[in-house]
């Protein structure tokens, strides 16, 4: 962190710590918008598209976004630690800007896919979540990485609103050129209103993968990131049809969605910071994994005859263990990794994040087709069981003023 920030009262952000993470949390912001705006209508409007009658070439067009991600986040993140964190960021935003116009201007499938894989490999998550650890101390970031995570699950919620609407009037290709103006608007963020990034990391020796590849800590940070984000991912190829299921229309999916997100931030809010402050972060990361795996056996006990009010309690039980994993996941990555690889340590972290979106949406879909929703929630349970079992020698990481 910078010399120049003045000491606080622990848990309490300075204005420099504010200022970074809101404007941080705010490229995210802008960044994730456009990514959710075209995920709820991608497959009924590429269909329109020359090719979009081949289901396999639709979620190809749609997952190859994960894996171009996944395979750049360490290279960006690598990056970040040798050339600095902004100019990576902003190299980053424009590349998934072009990705968006190729996206907008295409009129085939094969278009749309190579505008996806352009998109994804704008892979700046890395970098962004490093320039946020270097700019906050270890006691508020948590706070920190939380505000990431609230603008990513309101972002989320605000494309199930805006979605349908904007589609009917603007099309998919309005969708992608809008997308298009969201990440340039994230890099003047960068320029003008991110602050002047911290210089450490350019003095400090160089660190080697092979330190990244074999730290316990972040290994068992890897191994959750993957198989959270796989689990969420595989949930929702079939939590629509189970909500349709139960007699909520396809249009109406927002009302049980947005209130169990904002819900789950109240009490993010209420139990996470407080419950860290007193040492207890272990137990309540711990805590937050018992639940997502408890609402996957509520889901397998639930999916034969679905009710609207019991999917939306475990929607809401999975998003208050989400997002305490999703906040203090990157914070607890950033705080144990060694200063000097913190972009390569985030790097691994997002990889392994990425491709797990990518997993969760190729496997989950195979499993529904193969098993049905029962087998694919019996592996979401074994996946989050066996996340447990490897997060469970874990231990939180001692604060520091630096």
């Amino acid at each position: 962190m910078s010399s120049h920030q003045t000491a606080r009262e622990p848990g309490t952000m300075t204005p420099l710590e504010r200022r970074a993470s809101l404007s941080l949390a705010s490229i995210f912001a802008l960044r994730m918008l456009g990514l959710f705006l075209v995920l709820p209508v991608f497959a009924l409007e590429a269909a329109r598209y020359p090719g979009g009658d081949d289901p396999a070439r639709v979620g190809l067009a749609m997952g190859i976004y994960g894996l171009t991600q996944g395979i750049l986040q360490l290279p960006f993140g690598m990056a970040s630690d040798r050339l600095g964190r902004k100019r990576v960021i902003v190299a980053g935003l424009l590349l998934f800007a072009v990705g968006s116009l190729v996206a907008a201007l295409a009129d085939t499938l094969t278009g749309l896919t190579l505008g996806r894989s352009l998109q994804g490999a704008g892979a700046i998550s890395a970098a962004v979540t490093a320039l946020l650890a270097d700019q906050t101390r270890d006691e508020v970031r948590t706070k920190a990485m939380a505000l990431v995570g609230a603008s990513i699950g309101l972002m989320f919620a605000l494309s199930l609103l805006l979605a349908p609407l904007l589609v009917s009037w603007i099309g998919l290709s309005g969708l992608f050129f809008l997308t298009a103006a969201l990440a340039l608007a994230g890099a003047a963020v960068v320029i003008w209103l991110v602050p002047p990034e911290p210089h450490q990391h350019k003095d400090m020796p160089r660190g080697r993968l092979s330190e990244v590849l074999t730290h316990a800590g972040l290994l068992r940070l890897d191994v959750g990131v993957f198989i959270l984000h796989a689990v969420q991912l595989a949930m929702w190829v079939a939590i629509p049809a189970l909500l349709v299921q139960a007699g909520l229309p396809k249009a109406d999916h927002w009302e049980v969605y947005l209130p169990a997100v904002l819900a789950s931030f109240v009490v993010m809010g209420a139990t996470l910071f407080p419950l860290e402050k007193r040492g207890y972060l272990r137990a309540v990361f711990l805590a937050a994994i018992g639940l997502v795996v408890l609402v996957q056996l509520g889901l397998l006990w639930s999916a034969e005859a679905p009710s609207i009010s019991v999917l939306a309690v475990l929607l809401f039980i999975f998003f208050c263990g989400f997002n305490v994993l999703e906040a203090s996941q990157p914070s607890l990555a950033s705080r144990i990794a060694p200063p000097h690889a913190r972009g390569a340590a985030l790097g691994v972290y997002n990889t392994l994040q990425s491709l797990g979106f990518f997993a969760g949406g190729a496997v989950g879909g195979w499993l529904v087709k193969a098993t049905g929703v029962h087998g694919l929630f019996v592996a979401c349970t074994i996946g989050m069981v066996l996340w447990l079992l490897v997060a469970w020698p874990m231990k939180a990481p001692s604060r520091t003023a630096g």
